[in-house]
């Protein structure tokens, strides 16, 4: 298994995603985020990842949301298995750009998301945030 963190960036009624450039879901929009370090902090590690994959910078605050992602190869094997615990995380500054593992970052209101390949996991949180319906 790997730890897996990330941070739900809200700002104006707008959230952060970037648009997935490796496996898993590569191609798919998420929360951005990334694997936990050796040593490293799970607030710490959202910031980083957020950072990152994005330019923006937030204050990485209570965890809420945590979920399993297990992905199968076509011979049924377990291909990935991350851990997720997602983070709320307060916009400090920046403005959008994908990086790193992102190739693509932007705000998106709740209604737009419905125009996008959003991965289910990512709807899964914003729904249980209270930012989709």
């Amino acid at each position: 298994q790997i730890i897996g963190v990330g941070a739900i960036v809200i700002k104006d009624g707008n959230v952060l995603l970037v648009k997935r450039g490796v496996e898993p879901s590569i191609g798919l929009w998420a929360i951005p985020g990334g694997t936990l370090k050796l040593g490293e902090s799970l607030r710490d590690c959202a910031e980083r990842e957020l950072l990152e994959e994005t330019g923006i910078t937030a204050k990485a605050q209570e965890c809420v949301y945590v979920f399993d992602f297990v992905e199968h190869d076509t011979q049924n094997k377990i291909k990935y298995h991350f851990v997720v615990i997602d983070f709320a995380a307060r916009y400090i500054s920046g403005e959008p750009q994908g990086a790193d593992d992102a190739l693509e970052a932007r705000w998106f209101s709740p209604w737009e998301l419905n125009n996008f390949p959003v991965s289910k996991n990512t709807l899964a949180a914003l729904r249980y945030i209270g930012f989709l319906d």
